[in-house]
């Protein structure tokens, strides 16, 4: 048992004991190799079925990185560019002064769509075409390329869209086809859970009773998109569709993704420094925080300044879930938990462990 896996499972215990979390995993690869695999506490209150590193958990906006590496993917098959501009797979979207965005845009939240048309509340997420039609009619916040702001469910719809007509395929085939498959990780990633798979997810659970959500007047995003939920991360109807937004994953599956991302398995090196570099930096105008993004990623390690861990990048997930990789020190880092949290100690916590002990 390595020296990381021991303090990794104490910190889980230590969580799941004193009633701060409920259930979680954590997985972490160090140069290709798995150095912690460690598992606390249950998946479900209701029937106490335990958590295992094969408990799938839907983890919300953690999945784009799933989301981000099909894209860097399609273009590894020379089917786009990063500068290809949409309209080029998509001509319906060229409405409303759109023409000009490009996949690189997309990637780095600057298209200038953040937020799903007001007529598509999270039931709709579920049809494609509604949702990408309206996307393609949909007046931009900002030029694209000019801001960014965070697309928080649009991102998923607008990478898959090129996909799907690049392709033929939709995300979900496409990731079985070229992650999960080719790395042997099968039932570890899902853009929508097959129905037979579904008894095996992790159930949500809320740490506290949503707030009431307030008018959003003229924000960029609607509430929903920004609070998630227990009910609707336990939702059937969403947990098995195509809403590559977010996914569902274990720890131990999007932890492999990533080691594999970092070794030359999935894409060249050349290819990966570009996607890590920084691609836009601003003020978000979603949250009003500073923005510093890779191609699909935010960069820098939770609770640091993207200037302490400038060689880090990945995605944090509502209700405290996390995962990140770093092309300097070879890890591969991922927590997945049921209890849905306001805050991000947990996921801070862990990550701060872990690079202390891989630092090397």
């Amino acid at each position: 048992m390595s020296s990381l896996q021991r303090k990794v499972q104490g910190v889980l215990d230590e969580l799941v004991g004193g009633g701060a979390e409920t259930g979680l995993q954590v997985a972490v690869f160090h140069r290709g190799a798995l150095v912690a695999d460690a598992v606390a506490g249950v998946a479900d209150s209701r029937t106490g079925r335990g958590v295992t590193p094969r408990t799938p958990f839907f983890s919300f906006s953690a999945g784009k990185t799933m989301t981000s590496l099909i894209a860097h993917l399609l273009v590894g098959t020379g089917a786009v560019a990063y500068d290809t501009p949409v309209v080029d797979l998509w001509p319906e979207f060229g409405a409303h002064g759109k023409a000009n965005a490009t996949l690189r845009h997309v990637l780095t939240h600057s298209a200038g769509v953040p937020g799903m048309p007001r007529g598509i509340g999270p039931a709709g997420l579920t049809d494609w075409s509604r949702v990408c039609s309206a996307l393609a009619d949909a007046e931009p916040r900002w030029r694209p390329g000019t801001a960014t702001g965070y697309h928080s469910f649009t991102f998923g719809f607008l990478v898959g869209e090129l996909a799907r007509r690049a392709t033929g395929k939709p995300m979900r085939q496409l990731l079985h086809e070229w992650v999960a498959a080719p790395l042997g990780l099968p039932g570890s990633l899902y853009f929508g859970v097959p129905r037979p798979e579904l008894h095996r997810l992790a159930r949500l659970e809320d740490a506290a009773p949503p707030p009431d959500s307030p008018p959003d007047g003229d924000a960029l995003l609607q509430p929903w998109e920004l609070r998630p939920t227990a009910a609707m991360g336990n939702d059937h109807g969403i947990l098995q569709a195509d809403i590559p937004s977010v996914g569902t994953f274990t720890a131990r599956g999007v932890a492999a993704m990533h080691a594999a991302l970092l070794d030359g398995r999935l894409t060249g090196a050349d290819q990966l420094r570009e996607v890590t570099a920084v691609a836009f930096e601003g003020t978000d105008q979603v949250f009003g925080t500073p923005a510093r993004l890779g191609l699909g990623y935010p960069l820098g390690r939770i609770g640091t300044a993207p200037d302490e861990a400038p060689t880090t990048f990945g995605w944090i997930g509502g209700g405290g879930s996390y995962v990140y990789a770093d092309t300097a020190t070879g890890v591969s880092f991922a927590l997945t938990k049921n209890r849905l949290t306001p805050h991000f100690g947990t996921a801070r916590r862990l990550a701060d462990l872990t690079a202390a002990e891989l630092s090397g």
